[in-house]
């Protein structure tokens, strides 16, 4: 059952004035796409990388193998993170599966997203 018009008036108030108190909050909830999750994983991933380094390296230093067995677990960890992450990450205008040439996908607002996903989930109980 779809939402009413005051409904949906409503929630577009709702998301008007999330976006007008909070936009950083609010861009947040929206979601930054594939391309800049994979980034900052990559990131993160090679930052990770670098303390096992360290970790490596201090443990080496001061005779504590055990250490150094962490270190080198985290490297081997970030490694995988990063590779990983670094093949997942689409290509500079690369569009995402299913979108044809030429198309444009809509840019939906989130209200119609979560929306959709309600719908969805009622969709799957009602079977």
């Amino acid at each position: 059952m779809p939402l009413s018009e005051h409904e949906q008036r409503m929630l577009e108030q709702m998301e008007r004035a999330l976006y007008a108190e909070d936009p950083k909050f609010a861009s947040a909830l929206e979601g930054n796409g594939l391309r800049t999750y994979t980034r900052r994983r990559v990131y993160q991933a090679v930052a990770g990388f670098l303390v096992g380094i360290a970790l490596l390296m201090t443990g080496m230093v001061m005779q504590l193998i055990w250490v150094s067995v962490v270190g080198f677990l985290v490297m081997l960890g970030c490694a995988v993170l990063a590779v990983t992450g670094w093949r997942k990450a689409p290509k500079p205008g690369e569009r995402p599966p299913g979108i044809a040439r030429g198309q444009v996908r809509p840019r939906r607002s989130m209200m119609d997203r979560i929306e959709e996903r309600w719908q969805r989930r009622r969709d799957e109980q009602g079977r």
